[in-house]
C-alpha cells in the first residue's frame, strides 16, 4: 500500500529541472510516460500536480511526445505565451525573443501573452512574437525542423545569415557573417550538429566567401 501510494504521488506530483549543454542532446522520460528530447543549450522547469502538467521552457528547444491524459492538460510556458495539449508530438523553440511551435502529430493550442490564440494540427506551425501575439498557422516541414533529433541541420534555400545563426547554437563560440550581400547569399545543404565546424570547411567551396578565424 505504501509503495503504491508513493508511486501514485510521484506520478501526480513531480518537480525537476532538465538541461543540456551547448552541442548536447538528451532524452528524458517523465513520470507520466511523456518523453522530452532536448536540443543544444536547453533548460526546462517541470512541475506536475494532480490537475496539471506544467513545464516552462527557459531557453533552447525541445520535442515533446506527450502521454494522453484528458484530466491533466500538458502546458508548456515560454516568455511569450503557452502551448496546451492532452497528448501529441510537437516541438517548441525559444529563440531571439520568439517562441516557435511545430506540430508533428495531434493538435495543440497556442496562446500568446497578449491573449491571441491559434489551434494547430499536424504539419502546421506558428510563432509568438516578443509582444505576445500569435501568428496565423502556416504549413511546415516537421521532419526538416526537427532533424536535429538525428543530429542533422537541414537548410533549404536559407540565407547565409540564417545558416550561421543556426549553426552557432551548437558552438561554444558563435559565428558571424558580414552584413549586406554576403549575409543574403542562399544555401541548401545538410550539416551535422556534432561537427558544426564542417560549415566553415565547406563554405568556400559552396559560396563565394572567405572564412576568417
Amino acid at each position: 500500500g505504501l509503495g503504491w501510494g508513493g508511486w501514485q504521488y510521484q506520478q501526480l506530483n513531480h518537480h525537476d529541472v532538465l538541461a543540456t549543454q551547448t552541442g548536447e542532446r538528451r532524452l528524458f522520460e517523465l513520470p507520466d510516460g511523456s518523453r522530452l528530447e532536448l536540443n543544444s543549450a536547453t533548460r526546462i522547469d517541470v512541475a506536475f500536480s494532480a490537475g496539471r502538467r506544467q513545464l516552462r521552457l527557459l531557453a533552447g528547444e525541445a520535442m515533446f511526445s506527450v502521454a494522453h491524459d484528458s484530466s491533466r492538460p500538458f502546458v508548456v510556458d515560454t516568455a511569450q505565451g503557452s502551448v496546451t495539449v492532452t497528448g501529441t508530438r510537437f516541438d517548441v523553440r525559444q529563440d531571439n525573443g520568439l517562441t516557435r511551435v511545430a506540430v508533428e502529430q495531434g493538435s495543440v493550442k497556442v496562446e500568446g501573452a497578449a491573449g491571441s490564440l491559434a489551434q494547430l494540427g499536424a504539419g502546421q506551425g506558428a510563432h509568438i512574437d516578443h509582444q505576445g501575439k500569435v501568428a496565423a498557422p502556416y504549413a511546415i516541414n516537421a521532419a526538416t525542423l526537427t532533424a536535429w533529433r538525428q543530429g542533422k541541420l537541414v537548410f533549404d534555400n536559407a540565407t547565409l545569415a540564417e545558416v550561421v545563426s543556426e549553426v552557432s547554437r551548437y558552438r561554444s563560440h558563435p559565428l558571424y557573417v558580414a552584413p549586406g550581400k554576403v549575409a543574403n547569399l542562399r544555401l541548401s545543404s545538410t550539416f551535422s550538429t556534432d561537427d558544426p565546424d564542417a560549415l566553415l570547411r565547406a563554405l568556400p567551396n559552396i559560396l563565394p566567401v572567405a572564412v576568417k578565424t
